[in-house]
């Protein structure tokens, strides 16, 4: 941790000094990306963030405000319904996106974005519809043999009955 600031150095001068300092310890040598231009991806004025947070494999959703947020997953509804396997499950991923937007429609805070609840039946309408139906079950019944000689054993079954 750094010393405090004396208080008879102004900033700039108190500044100077500690690089200084750190410069005559080395402390600026051998730095990974010395004497490379900062990389720049793009324009993009949030270049740094970005690659900040793609390094970090983290994504920007912690950054976007909860209106934002609930807009996007009441746009994403189909997808993730999509992937549920049951009537349920997807009632139930509607009730919690609905209890959050409700939430926000009570408080609502950042910025405004025009969000309603969905509609329940309407979301399990379209899920049952793209439900593809189950293949049909291979037939059970054997199919049939060809024609072979009786086997040994059932030609001297067959003799002994007989006699």
């Amino acid at each position: 941790m750094t010393e405090r600031k004396p208080a008879n150095l102004d900033f700039e001068s108190w500044i100077d000094k500690q690089i200084r300092e750190a410069t005559d310890r080395g402390e600026f040598e051998n730095l990974p990306g010395a004497g490379k231009p900062i990389p720049r991806g793009s324009d993009d004025e949030n270049w740094w963030l970005n690659g900040y947070l793609r390094k970090e494999g983290v994504s920007g959703d912690a950054l976007l405000p909860p209106s934002l947020l609930l807009r996007r997953d009441i746009e994403r509804v189909p997808e993730t319904v999509r992937e549920l396997n049951s009537e349920r499950a997807v009632r139930e991923t509607v009730r919690e996106l609905n209890k959050r937007v409700v939430e926000w429609l009570r408080l609502p805070h950042g910025p405004y974005v025009r969000i309603a609840p969905v509609d329940t039946e309407e979301v399990v309408t379209q899920w049952r519809a793209e439900r593809r139906p189950e293949p049909p079950a291979p037939p059970t019944t054997t199919p049939p043999q060809p024609n072979r000689p009786a086997s040994r054993w059932r030609t001297l079954f067959r003799k002994r009955r007989v006699t």
